[in-house]
Formats: structure tokens, C-alpha cells, sequence
């Protein structure tokens, strides 16, 4: 009960802030919710300025960390609120107020264990960035380098727990009092956004997830990640190499500076296409603020708190499925999701076909630079959703990424697509992992998998005989031929499999 009331307590005064920027339709979705709609009827600022996704994307960022968070979750929800409303919070960027240096400070001593003079010689208390969880301030080690030191808020675990819960009581209450909408699965969303979020928490990771994108991407042309001061790194704290630069998205200053716009933006393509399909680890959050250009016009990355994984299995399918959508071979998309497993084996083949077609037709007939291959997977994900998909979020958060980086590059180049520019990488990449040469090696690949298991199953079914022959019980001769029938059945199918 007393969860319930303070979690009512609390979105009454959510409800408050999003009638302040006339943002109140994403209550909506909260059937508990919809009493104190009418309540903050009155008090809605209809004089709000900007779209309905702008609105709310204000709204939340008021609402704290948590929620600027979660709306940056939602902008992959484009099949629940509409391309337009998604497309304004993928926009969502974690800047708030910051928090004193002396806190900033105490973090330090009490993380790294000892007085901050014996770890940085110089220490700005001015942050430079202060985002929803953390804030970043500059400071020179002993031994002169300059670095930029990340600290998670005071008591940011406290808050970010309390909003979880807030959101899986929501998300509860939705399942049960809108049938309509369990499909959408959001007890099951919120909690794959409360296990990314609590990740936050510990900045180990994310210096963790710096170092293997830096080992990954060592020998890609225009691009780098700063080193890690893995000395000064704990859990509430991490220590990077400073950078300089510019902001990806300011193509005056980048033309003033001399650096070329077209091949930062082919370099970028090639990044992107790296991390996703050569490495299967690829940055999550490549918005503008997270995207410096340096003096040379290498892309640097920032802020690794959000990481993507894809294993080697989605990235065929994914492969699949694009090479097929732009060959117009819309049965072979679905068949893609059926021998994936993503849609279940006993929805209508025919249907989800039809409306893959649906989805295609009318994007497939605008100019290349106009496509975003982003948009196209979230349309496709939240068709396939109506068709019993379970959740994916490897290619939520991938869809997400696309989008913001399809973003950037047309900051850099309106008329350019970046997946023109990383055609060639895609065509090779294709034909190394989806050709015929491929297929074998994935046979291959199965069967020394099998070879290796071999050994187990061996060991597997004698330990089983041993332990029938000392059970206290008599066991019918039948059954023991049985199961050495089903033994010798196994070890021929494995030993033809080898052959």
C-alpha cells in the first residue's frame, strides 16, 4: 500500500510537470493515471511552445535523470508513439545542473583513497559537462598529463532506484488494466532499462567498455578513444586522457578549421559499420555531444556508459534482412524473422510478409539519401512486435544508434547516406559471411562444435548408466536397453556428423 501511494504521490506531481509543457498524452498510457488527467486539465499550459515530442522531451528532462534516460529508451519506441514523437526524444540530451566541486572532491578522496592533491595536481572545481548521472571535470596528473575525471552524482543510486520502481509499478498497472497493450511487453522493457541503468552506476564498466572499443578499433583510420587512467579509476569515478576538438555538428567551424565535412562523415560510416558488424560492440549513445573532431579530423568518442552488443548470428540476420529489403525480396525479410526465431513459428507467414511490404514500398521508391536504414528497422521491429516478437534489445539499442548516427552524417552532408558511403564495406562483409563459402565454413564451424562436445556426452551417458547400476531400486531390463539404445543412437548421429 505504501508503494502505491507513493508512487501515486508521484505521478501526480509528474503530471504536474508535463501539463506545464502540455505533455500530458504520455500519461495516457498509465490507465492509474487518468483521474488526475482530468484533474491537471485546468492547468495545462496550452502557450507551450514546440512539437508534442519536444514538449515531452522537456518534460522529462525535469523529471531527472532517470527519466531523461528513459525518454532516450522510448525514441526506439517509434511503433508506441508514432515516428515523430520518437524522433523528437531521440534528440534528448542529459545536461542538468551540476553539483558542488567540494562533492565532486570528497568522491575523489573517499573512491581513490587518499587527499585529491596526491592524484591531481590541478583540479578545475568548474565541471565541464554535467549530465544526468555524472559530471566531467579537467585535472593534470603528477606526472603532467591532463585528464578529464567523471564522478557520478551524491546519492545518484537512491534517485535512480526510486524512478526505477516508479516505472515497474507503471508498467505493471499498464499490463494489467490494458490488455491491449501487454504486447508491447513494458514490465519486460523497463526492466531491460533498470539492468542498462544500474550498469551506469559503476564507472568501472564504462572505462572497461573505453579500453576494448579502443583494442577493437587500434587500426581504424580516423578514429580513436582517449586511454584510460586505469590508476585513478573506481566505481564512482573514472579517469580519462583529455581531448580536444570540435563538435561533430558544427560544420562551419569545421570548414573554418580546414577539415572536410564529406571524408569525417566517410570515415564515420566506416566506423559505425565496423563496430556493429566486424566487432559486434558498438557505441550506443553517438549523439552530437558524445563526437569530438580533432585537429587532425579524427572522430574521437566519448561517454561509454551505453554499449551495444550484437553476436555473430543477429549480424547475419540483420545482413539478411537489409540485403533483402533493398532487393524488394520481402519474403525473404520474413523469413529472416521466422528462422530467427523472433517471430513464432505458428504466426501467419503470408501476413507478416504482406506487411513487410507494406513498410518498404513506399521508403524503397525515395532517393538513397533519403533512406534511413534506422527508421526502417524500428518500423520492421514494431511490426514484427504485432506478429508475438519478443523483445530484442540488442536491436533496439542498434536501431536507436542508427538513427543518431544517420543524424550526424546528415549534419555533415544532407545529400550524402552514410550506408552509401560504407557500401563497399558491406558487400565484402556480405560476401565473406553470407556466400557459399561461408555457409561451408559455418558447417564446419558445427561440426568441431559437436566434435567437441562429444567427449561429455560420452561422459555424460556413462556417468548415467553408473549411477543406474548403483540405484537401490531394480530397474527393468526393458528400460536399460532403452537407454542404451537412445545412448548408441546419439553416438552414431554425432560420429556421422563427423564423417
Amino acid at each position: 500500500m505504501f508503494r502505491t501511494l507513493r508512487n501515486v504521490w508521484r505521478l501526480i506531481g509528474i503530471a504536474r510537470g508535463l501539463a506545464r509543457h502540455d505533455a500530458l498524452f504520455a500519461l495516457e498510457l498509465v490507465p492509474q493515471a487518468r483521474p488526475f488527467l482530468k484533474l491537471a486539465g485546468p492547468f495545462v499550459n496550452r502557450r507551450a511552445p514546440g512539437r508534442p515530442g519536444q514538449r515531452l522531451a522537456r518534460a522529462l528532462e525535469e523529471q531527472g535523470p532517470c527519466f531523461i534516460k528513459f525518454g532516450q529508451s522510448l525514441a526506439t519506441r517509434a511503433d508506441l508513439l508514432g515516428d515523430a514523437i520518437a524522433r523528437d526524444l531521440a534528440q534528448l540530451q542529459d545536461r542538468l545542473p551540476s553539483f558542488p566541486a567540494k562533492e565532486a572532491r570528497r568522491t575523489i578522496e573517499r573512491e581513490l583513497d587518499g587527499p585529491i592533491d596526491a592524484h591531481f595536481t590541478r583540479f578545475t572545481d568548474e565541471p565541464v559537462a554535467a549530465a544526468s548521472i555524472a559530471q566531467v571535470h579537467f585535472a593534470v596528473t603528477p606526472d603532467g598529463r591532463e585528464v578529464a575525471v567523471k564522478i557520478l552524482r551524491p546519492n545518484i543510486e537512491l534517485a535512480i532506484e526510486r524512478d526505477l520502481d516508479l516505472l515497474m509499478w507503471a508498467a505493471t498497472m499498464i499490463e494489467r488494466g490494458q490488455p491491449h497493450l501487454r504486447r508491447y511487453r513494458p514490465v519486460e522493457a523497463v526492466r531491460i532499462f533498470a539492468i542498462s541503468t544500474r550498469r551506469e552506476m559503476d564507472l568501472r564498466l564504462e572505462a572497461a567498455a573505453a579500453a576494448e572499443l579502443a583494442a577493437n578499433c587500434a587500426d581504424d583510420e580516423g578514429f580513436r578513444v582517449p586511454d584510460v587512467d586505469w590508476q585513478r579509476t573506481a566505481k564512482r569515478v573514472a579517469t580519462f586522457e583529455r581531448v580536444a576538438g570540435l563538435h561533430v555538428d558544427d560544420r562551419d567551424a569545421l570548414l573554418t578549421a580546414g577539415l572536410a565535412p564529406d571524408l569525417i562523415l566517410e570515415r564515420a560510416a566506416a566506423v559505425f559499420f565496423n563496430q556493429v558488424f566486424r566487432d559486434g560492440f558498438f557505441h550506443g549513445d553517438m549523439h552530437p555531444g558524445n563526437m569530438l573532431i580533432d585537429a587532425q579530423g579524427c572522430i574521437v568518442a566519448l561517454d561509454f556508459g551505453i554499449m551495444g552488443r550484437i553476436d555473430m548470428s543477429h549480424r547475419r540476420y540483420l545482413a539478411r534482412m537489409l540485403v533483402s529489403f533493398l532487393a524488394r525480396d520481402y519474403a525473404g525479410v520474413a523469413a529472416v524473422f521466422f528462422d530467427a526465431g523472433f517471430v513464432p513459428p505458428d504466426e501467419d507467414r503470408a501476413a507478416f510478409t504482406q506487411a513487410c511490404r507494406a513498410i518498404g514500398e513506399p521508403i524503397l521508391d525515395r532517393p538513397l539519401a533519403e533512406i534511413s536504414f534506422g527508421r526502417l528497422l524500428g518500423q520492421i521491429l514494431g511490426i514484427a512486435e504485432e506478429f508475438r516478437m519478443q523483445t530484442q534489445p540488442q536491436l533496439l539499442l542498434l536501431q536507436k544508434t542508427m538513427v543518431v548516427a544517420e543524424g550526424v552524417g546528415r549534419l555533415l552532408n544532407p545529400n550524402v547516406n552514410m550506408w552509401q558511403l560504407a557500401q563497399p564495406l558491406v558487400e565484402q562483409w556480405i560476401t565473406r559471411h553470407l556466400g557459399p563459402q561461408a555457409q561451408v565454413q559455418e558447417m564446419l564451424t558445427d561440426t568441431l562444435g559437436a566434435a567437441r562436445r562429444l567427449p561429455k556426452l560420452v561422459h555424460d551417458l556413462d556417468e548415467a548408466l553408473l549411477a543406474i547400476r548403483r540405484a537401490p531400486v531394480r530397474i527393468e531390463r526393458r528400460m536399460r536397453d532403452d537407454l542404451l539404445i537412445v545412448a548408441l543412437v546419439a553416438t552414431i548421429a554425432l560420429l556421422a556428423l563427423l564423417s
